[in-house]
C-alpha cells in the first residue's frame, strides 16, 4: 500500500504543481474544477447515492453552481467568508461528536455542505492564484498540507500511542499530529520566515493552518463514520478516493484566501 501511495503522489504532485504555475487563468479554473467535480462525485456517496447517473446529475448541479459563481467575482469574498464560517461549525461538530450526529444523516444538509466546501475551495484557488505571487502561495499551502500529512503518516506509524479523536478516527494519533506539525512547520515556517516581512504573523498563521488541516481530515472521517463509508472512493491507488486526499486542502484554502484579500 505504501508503494502505491508513493507512486500515486509522485505522479499527481508534479501535475498539480505544473497546473498551478503554467496554466492560463481559464485553464487553471477548469483544471481544478474537474478535481472538485471528482470530489463532488464521491461526496454523492455520503448521501447514499449509488447509481452513476444520479451521481452525474449531482455533479451537474454543482457544474451549474460553479458556472454562476465564476461570473460574479465581486462576491468571492462573501463566498469565502461563508465557507470559513461553515468550517468553524465543522470543527465544532468534530469536537462534539457523537452528539448531534443525526444532523449529518440528512441528505439535504450534506448536499449543501458538499457544494459549499467544493465551491469555496475552488474560489479560493482562483483568488490565491490572482494574488501577487499567487502561484508561490499555492505551492506553499500545498507543501504545508502535504508535509503535515507525510509527517503524520510516518510519525504515527512509528510512535503513535495516543488516539487523537478515537470516536471519529481511531487511526489518528497525537504523536502523528505533532510529527506532521513539526515537519510542516519547519518547511513552511522556515520558508515564510525568509519570504515575508511580518514573520511572527505568518508563523502564527502557519500553526493555525496546520491545525485547520487536521480538522479538515477529521471532518471527512466524521462524515464517513456517520454514513458508514470506509473510503470516499478508489480512484487513487494507495490513497482511496479524491476526497481522502484533498480533505485537508479543502479546509485550509479558504482561510489563506480570505487573509490574502
Amino acid at each position: 500500500m505504501l508503494r502505491n501511495r508513493v507512486i500515486t503522489a509522485l505522479i499527481l504532485a508534479p501535475l498539480v504543481i505544473a497546473a498551478v504555475f503554467y496554466l492560463p487563468s481559464l485553464g487553471f479554473a477548469i483544471f481544478f474544477w474537474v478535481v472538485a467535480a471528482l470530489g463532488v462525485y464521491e461526496w454523492a456517496g455520503l448521501l447514499k447515492i449509488e447509481q452513476v447517473w444520479k451521481r452525474m446529475l449531482f455533479v451537474g448541479v454543482y457544474a451549474v453552481l460553479a458556472l454562476v459563481v465564476y461570473q460574479v467575482p465581486q462576491h468571492y469574498a462573501s463566498i469565502l467568508a461563508f465557507t470559513c464560517l461553515l468550517w468553524v461549525f465543522a470543527a465544532g461538530a468534530v469536537l462534539r461528536y457523537p452528539r448531534d450526529i443525526e444532523w449529518f444523516r440528512q441528505p439535504w444538509l450534506l448536499a449543501i455542505v458538499g457544494f459549499t466546501i467544493a465551491t469555496g475551495a475552488w474560489v479560493s484557488l482562483m483568488v490565491i492564484r490572482a494574488h501577487d505571487q499567487g502561484s508561490l502561495w499555492l505551492l506553499w499551502i500545498l507543501v504545508l498540507v502535504w508535509s503535515a500529512d507525510v509527517g503524520a503518516y510516518f510519525t504515527g506509524r512509528a510512535f503513535g500511542r495516543h488516539a487523537l479523536a478515537p470516536a471519529v478516527s481511531p487511526g489518528k494519533t497525537w504523536e502523528g499530529v505533532v510529527g506532521g506539525g513539526v515537519l510542516a512547520g519547519l518547511i513552511c515556517g522556515g520558508a515564510i520566515a525568509m519570504w515575508q516581512a511580518n514573520i511572527w504573523f505568518w508563523l502564527g498563521l502557519t500553526i493555525v493552518l496546520i491545525a485547520v488541516s487536521v480538522f479538515g481530515d477529521l471532518f471527512e472521517s466524521l462524515l464517513k463514520r456517520t454514513t458508514g463509508i470506509k473510503d470516499s472512493g478508489t480512484l487513487l491507488p494507495g490513497h482511496g478516493g479524491v476526497l481522502d486526499r484533498i480533505d485537508s486542502i479543502l479546509a485550509v484554502l479558504p482561510v489563506l484566501a480570505i487573509i490574502l484579500i
